[in-house]
């Protein structure tokens, strides 16, 4: 299914950034995903409602971002609580217990606190013991693919046997509410896998991942204040976008990342079974779906119900393709993502 949308020109620098030549990838231990689980904050906030706050309307909201509600966090959520119910989802899914992970990568962008890292937290929550790796991972949107790969790599050493990967915001806190461009895209969740040795029983195998960032694009997307630097502290602590320009990167970034990894792994656009993308808006997802010539059925889309999460809309659309029987034995999967910085990546996995 192909769909009209504006030409977006390939910039020279960026196109030289990535399609460098091919990596090969090494020879690494069978690692796969074990299990899966999300978790999302039970209030859900509607255009009809947003509506009422900012000069906008249910129309306006979805036709240009595929948005009809997201879910928004009350004083009792944080991101700990958050990744943490989403880690209990993925554990049992995974027949493991917390005692059994020894590495715990949260991937956010908007820590409960600056330190100590909010994966030490779900750490306590969980109940995991003391010999586990903890940290936190921010690459913003595409934080859950960078994270995925670290603990791939980490794991494929042979020093750690199963891994918790996390992606978890509490975006709204960033949000301005009175900024109609930015404040209906966002919402708050979390999703988790755990990864370990491959079972023969749930072969969902990494095949590979790519990571990158563009420089001179970090004014493009992010939160200039807030920071320890005397330049932003006393900033205004919220989201400020220039859409267009990210719009451009973001498409063209995730396409050819895609590309990138397909080439190198002698594969094409039509041996992919679903892709599960950054779910920033639909427009993003629909013009990679045009370069990519993929048909938009293969496409996992929630961003109507989630809107933007971040880190954790990877995760979340993941397990909910997992539990909707979505993904069939041998099934090419495709996570790919761009956010602030600007970074992107993508992973392919055999399921």
């Amino acid at each position: 299914m192909r769909h009209a949308f504006p030409e977006c020109r390939f910039f020279a620098p960026f196109a030289s950034h990535l399609t460098r030549a091919s990596v090969s990838t090494p020879s690494t231990p069978a690692i796969a995903i074990l299990g899966t689980g999300s978790n999302a904050p039970a209030r859900v906030l509607t255009n009809d409602e947003l509506s009422r706050r900012v000069d906008t309307s249910d129309e306006w909201i979805f036709t240009r971002t595929g948005i009809r509600e997201r879910r928004i966090a009350d004083a009792g959520d944080s991101v700990a609580s958050l990744a943490t119910a989403a880690a209990r989802f993925a554990l049992a899914d995974a027949g493991l217990e917390p005692s059994d992970i020894d590495l715990l990568i949260v991937a956010t962008c908007t820590p409960d606190l600056p330190m100590p890292s909010t994966a030490c937290l779900v750490q306590t929550a969980l109940g995991m013991r003391e010999r586990a790796a903890c940290l936190d991972l921010n690459a913003a949107c595409t934080g859950f693919v960078y994270a995925l790969d670290h603990a791939w790599a980490l794991l494929s050493t042979g020093r750690y046997r199963h891994a918790l990967v996390i992606g978890a915001e509490k975006i709204s806190s960033l949000v301005d509410w009175s900024d109609r461009t930015t404040c209906v895209l966002f919402g708050d969740g979390a999703g988790a896998v755990v990864l370990g040795p491959a079972r023969a029983a749930s072969p969902a195998r990494i095949l590979d991942a790519q990571l990158g960032a563009i420089p001179g694009t970090a004014d493009l997307l992010g939160v200039p204040g807030g920071g320890s630097s005397p330049a932003t502290s006393d900033a205004r602590r919220h989201i400020a976008m220039r859409g267009k320009e990210v719009f451009k990167f973001a498409v063209r970034g995730m396409e050819e990342v895609t590309r990138d990894l397909l080439a190198r792994n002698g594969l094409s656009g039509a041996d992919v079974a679903l892709v599960v993308p950054h779910q920033a808006n639909l427009r993003i997802i629909h013009a990679l779906a045009q370069y990519l010539e993929l048909p938009y059925e293969r496409i996992l889309v929630n961003v109507d119900r989630y809107g933007n999460t971040s880190a954790a809309s990877i995760p979340l659309a993941l397990d909910e393709a997992r539990r909707s029987g979505r993904l069939k034995s041998g099934d090419l999967v495709l996570f790919v993502a761009f956010g602030a910085g600007l970074t992107y990546g993508g992973a392919l996995v055999r399921w």
